[in-house]
């Protein structure tokens, strides 16, 4: 059978193929998704609960994410990463494991990273919750995003938004100068692809110039 990856004319080659997929993956790194419109004026009274399929004893809570207050009624069980990804709708924040083991849940609560597959979300009510579309945008990017992108520092991207929550967040908590400093308080969050050099080297770039 002919190979028609690179034969001219063909509707979708490997090479096209390859560079879209690319461009899908900084974008995602960069921002994650669009925040959804506020649930109630900021500064003011949270907006009702958002009505989604009935779910026997589904309880109120109030999240504040981004900046943006949200109330929603959930399952008493559901995870903080399932209620931000399918009851907010903030899908930059990826689901890797489930076992809190592999970092791409990454967000921070009242500042500090956590794993949001390991907490409810009842557990944040009335907390101040940060995901990746809070940390920057294309337009206006953080210092760290924007070094992920000048390293290279991501491949397929799935993990990215959990490496740029944690890096983010290492900012501010002691860490020694060394790249092995560095991959010591990283060691939460896998990248399969193994780009684990250029993440290390854009955290560094990060800090230096700070």
């Amino acid at each position: 059978m002919a190979d028609d990856r690179d034969v001219p004319g063909s509707e979708l080659t490997r090479r096209v193929f390859l560079s879209s997929s690319g461009s899908a993956a900084v974008a995602l790194a960069v921002g994650g998704c669009q925040s959804p419109p506020a649930q109630g004026p900021e500064g003011g009274s949270p907006a009702a609960p958002k009505e989604g399929p009935a779910v026997e004893g589904a309880v109120p809570v109030t999240l504040r994410i981004n900046g943006r207050q949200h109330r929603v009624r959930v399952d008493p069980r559901t995870t903080l990463l399932d209620c931000l990804r399918e009851t907010v709708t903030l899908t930059g924040t990826k689901k890797g494991c489930d076992h809190g083991q592999c970092g791409a849940c990454t967000v921070h609560v009242d500042g500090r990273r956590v794993v949001s597959c390991l907490s409810l979300a009842l557990m944040h009510d009335g907390r101040e919750v940060t995901t990746i579309e809070g940390i920057g945008t294309p337009d206006a990017m953080h210092p760290v995003q924007a070094a992920f992108v000048a390293c290279d520092a991501y491949q397929c991207g799935y993990c990215t938004s959990g490496q740029i929550m944690s890096a983010v967040a290492l900012l501010k908590e002691p860490c020694g100068p060394d790249d092995a400093d560095v991959k010591e308080l990283m060691s939460g969050n896998i990248c399969r692809c193994g780009a684990y050099a250029n993440i290390v080297a854009a955290i560094q770039q990060v800090r230096r110039k700070a």
